[in-house]
């Protein structure tokens, strides 16, 4: 069984994806920014305030999906400037400082927008299936 959540961005649309995919106990969660459904940027020229703000859209959409932060086995990390990798991973590991996910941080030469710093994916399994 597979259920799609979609957040209503029109990238959804031009590109044809979904904010999350769950198929049985694995929940995939898309590239995620620091920007509000209504297209507000948050956190501008801040790479640990759009982390944060990334983080916790992505506990967002895993609670819609049925899951937990707590069940994050993977992060994946894009971010423009590979200098930033403190405030970035200070602000991961307010959200993973225990449960530790596997995790990469990528330098990107160019996001969709000039405004965006971090874009971070997620993978999710829930131990018990349901």
């Amino acid at each position: 069984m597979r259920k799609k959540l979609f957040s209503g961005s029109k990238w959804e649309d031009i590109v044809g994806y979904s904010r999350a995919v769950r198929v049985g106990n694995i929940i995939e969660v898309s590239g995620t920014v620091a920007v509000t459904n209504s297209g507000e940027i948050v956190g501008e020229g801040d790479a640990y305030l759009q982390t944060r703000f990334i983080l916790m859209r992505i506990q967002n959409a895993l609670e819609q999906m049925g899951a937990s932060i707590e069940d994050v086995v993977r992060t994946r990390m894009f971010v423009k400037d590979i200098k930033q990798w403190e405030s970035i991973g200070k602000a991961h590991a307010e959200f993973f400082e225990e449960i530790k996910p596997c995790t990469s941080m990528l330098e990107v030469s160019a996001m969709i927008e000039e405004a965006y710093l971090v874009e971070i994916e997620a993978t999710a399994i829930l131990s018990n299936g349901d």
